[in-house]
């Protein structure tokens, strides 16, 4: 049972850099539940316990909301986002009155290329996921995006 597991989260989470580095901005939602949530947190705060986040989208609905501002309202420079995510480690699996809990975590970094520059390190830190398995599939009910500096750039539009 858990190599089937490990097998469908890696998955996810191939599917899920496939999706964001596309900018197929209309499948992005589909990973989270309604009430899932996107959070980018420096990591800082993260270890000290606080709560404060760079981005906090608290449902599917704010999450579609964001992909409205990005394709429709925000204007910025447009570049190519290019994920590594490393192996995800399986902290946890549980039963719970909602159905399979999944506890994860990856160390992830993100490459962005301007269309007139070179490729830069944009953003490095380590997902951390609380997925819920659902009739579709295994979804994000938490996607934790824990970046390692304080020093983001000023043009984080996509998702990590």
């Amino acid at each position: 049972m858990t190599s089937q597991i490990y097998t469908e989260l890696l998955a996810l989470y191939a599917d899920y850099a496939a999706v964001v580095d596309s900018t197929d901005w209309n499948r992005w939602p589909e990973f989270f539940l309604q009430d899932g949530a996107y959070r980018l947190q420096p990591r800082e705060n993260f270890d000290a316990g606080l709560p404060l986040c760079l981005l906090a989208l608290e449902s599917r609905a704010m999450i579609k909301d964001r992909v409205y501002g990005v394709r429709e309202t925000m204007y910025h420079d447009p570049y190519y986002q290019r994920h590594v995510v490393g192996i995800p480690r399986l902290l946890s699996v549980t039963q719970t009155e909602a159905g399979e809990v999944i506890e994860a975590e990856a160390n992830y970094i993100v490459f962005r290329t301007k269309r007139d520059g070179v490729s830069e390190v944009f953003n490095a830190g380590r997902y951390r996921d609380t997925i819920l398995r659902t009739p579709d599939g295994l979804k994000f009910r938490l996607r934790l995006c824990i970046y390692d500096t304080e020093m983001v750039s000023n043009s984080l539009i996509y998702p990590i």
